[in-house]
């Protein structure tokens, strides 16, 4: 039981998914996310990608170190890929954001 709590596997292979999918959408050298507001316009154009996350947390029981954990992977690997700060901190607001309420669905059905 404890054993499965700190399972990450299946978290960190799909936040490495997202993140790909991140890389494809917007590479990091060929669009200005410079600023807080490009950063928060090009989040419209991951509508997709939210759903897919929602629905990633809305079919598996993730619990808060589970999420931590997809949040932080999202994030240092967003990071490592060379950002911007202000789109680091909107997208894997947002992402963090949409795994926290797809949970909540969850456990609501």
């Amino acid at each position: 039981m404890v054993l499965s709590w700190l399972n990450t596997k299946e978290v960190d292979e799909f936040a490495d998914a997202v993140v790909a999918e991140l890389l494809e959408l917007f590479p990091p050298a060929g669009v200005d996310l410079s600023t807080r507001k490009s950063a928060e316009r090009a989040m419209k154009k991951v509508d997709r990608l939210m759903l897919r996350v929602s629905e990633f947390a809305r079919n598996r029981r993730l619990n808060l170190y589970k999420k931590a954990r997809f949040g932080n992977r999202v994030k240092w690997a967003l990071k490592e890929a060379q950002y911007p700060v202000h789109f680091v901190e909107v997208m894997t607001h947002g992402l963090v954001t949409q795994v926290a309420l797809g949970s909540r669905k969850a456990r609501a059905s």
